[in-house]
């Protein structure tokens, strides 16, 4: 089987070296020529567990290809999946203009049946907006040339993305009539082979599925950042109100960990997005709009702890961060929580001094020379008045704690994950502070 993917982005990069590992012929058509050039160098443009080298080993075996002509990617495809960006517009709904674009190129180059499949993060309505993007440009090439659309979201974890896909939960498939279902269904046949996971729905049922799963998920983490914030105020420890709740088999133990908040490319966007769209439909979506509202608060959680331990004597200070990424195993500093608590320090007259063991060329992206790069984990720690842990990367959790009170100039930790035990730092002499 022959496929096209149209965008080399986190998503679409995943898919096709998985695709491609599956024996699939698969074509990456992207339209930045820089970013092809490079992975065809074997350059990877994001850092994804196990990625650099599923690309390298099928494009040795010449079942993975780069390309920036589209024209030339459709020609043979079955399948032709769009993976392209759907940032959040300034009102906050998902940005369909790259989405829309795909299509209509598509339109204009299309010449025999092929199923269009939309695999980006799109609101309910969107698909059917593909489709009539294609029908339009056929209609203006006084061709017609029979074609499906079909809505596959999907649930690729940052940090485990290439295990995701090649062992799913589940695979989602929205589609519209018998054939474009049979071809879906022939293609994720490799990843069912120990158990059928695929699920058909219908295509509104399908593009809602992924905002709905995602908000689910958001709105369990903001639950325990409030209940931690309240379990310190009447004397609680959120650990084991988090087991007790977990344990509950109605309710179960993920994605019930407080913390410093949640970042990253989906879940901030696709809440934004499922908001707006219960706005255009009339209704409001009152769980999510608090969700939203605890999330943002609880960024600056870790500051506010900082602050108040300092009583808000903080011109001068040096401050040590663990941790950038918006979480372990990958780069993706998108709406990550650092970000925010970074920018508070800064404008409350602190030095910062950062280290993450993947996310610091982003970093210097997003910042420049606003803060120091540490050399290491114990490099940013030289004269720190606070250490404030942000992203749990395994390499922090088990630190030195002798080198780490050493270095310091005032021991004191701010644990933005609950990674660690107050009475082991407290032996070595070191403050600690958590959330909850």
């Amino acid at each position: 089987m022959n496929i096209a993917i149209v965008g080399t982005g986190y998503v679409g990069l995943v898919s096709g070296a998985c695709f491609s590992d599956m024996g699939v012929c698969v074509t990456c058509v992207d339209t930045d020529a820089a970013k092809i050039g490079q992975l065809r160098r074997g350059v990877m443009p994001i850092y994804e567990a196990g990625l650099e080298a599923a690309v390298a080993r099928n494009v040795r075996a010449g079942r993975l290809h780069f390309a920036t002509d589209l024209a030339e990617c459709v020609a043979d495809a079955e399948v032709i999946f769009c993976c392209v960006d759907t940032p959040p517009a300034e009102d906050g709904s998902a940005d369909l203009r790259n989405v829309l674009a795909v299509a209509k190129r598509i339109g204009e180059v299309l010449d025999h049946y092929a199923v269009v499949v939309t695999k980006s993060t799109v609101p309910v309505g969107t698909t059917r907006l593909v489709r009539q993007a294609i029908t339009g440009e056929l209609a203006r090439r006084c061709v017609e040339v029979e074609f499906d659309v079909a809505s596959n979201p999907e649930f690729l974890k940052e940090g485990v993305a290439v295990k995701d896909f090649m062992s799913p939960d589940r695979v989602v498939v929205g589609v519209e009539s018998a054939r474009a279902r049979a071809i879906m269904a022939r293609l994720y046949k490799p990843f069912m082979l120990v158990s059928d996971r695929l699920i058909f729905t219908d295509i509104a049922s399908a593009e809602m599925i992924k905002y709905a799963s995602n908000s689910m998920l958001a709105t369990r983490i903001s639950f325990m950042n409030d209940v931690a914030n309240l379990c310190e105020k009447v004397g609680a420890d959120v650990n084991m109100v988090r087991k007790g709740v977990g344990t509950d088999t109605r309710i179960g133990n993920k994605f019930l960990y407080a913390g410093c908040g949640y970042g990253g490319s989906c879940f901030p966007k696709d809440v934004k997005a499922l908001i707006r769209t219960a706005e255009e439909h009339g209704c409001r979506m009152e769980v999510l709009e608090a969700v939203e509202r605890v999330n943002e608060r609880q960024k600056g959680v870790l500051f506010r702890k900082f602050e108040r331990y300092y009583e808000g004597a903080l011109v001068g200070r040096e401050v040590a961060l663990w941790g950038l990424a918006f979480k372990p195993e990958t780069d993706d500093m998108r709406e990550a929580p650092s970000l925010v608590t970074i920018d508070l320090l800064l404008k409350a007259g602190c030095r910062v001094r950062v280290y993450d063991p993947v996310a610091m060329d982003e970093c210097r992206r997003r910042l420049g020379a606003a803060v120091y790069y540490g050399r290491d984990m114990y490099d940013v720690l030289s004269g720190a008045d606070a250490l404030l842990m942000l992203t749990e990367w395994k390499e922090f959790r088990m630190p030195d704690w002798r080198s780490v009170k050493r270095a310091m100039r005032r021991p004191v930790v701010f644990d933005g994950r609950n990674i660690y035990d107050r009475r082991e730092l407290n032996e070595y002499g070191i403050e600690y502070n958590r959330i909850g």
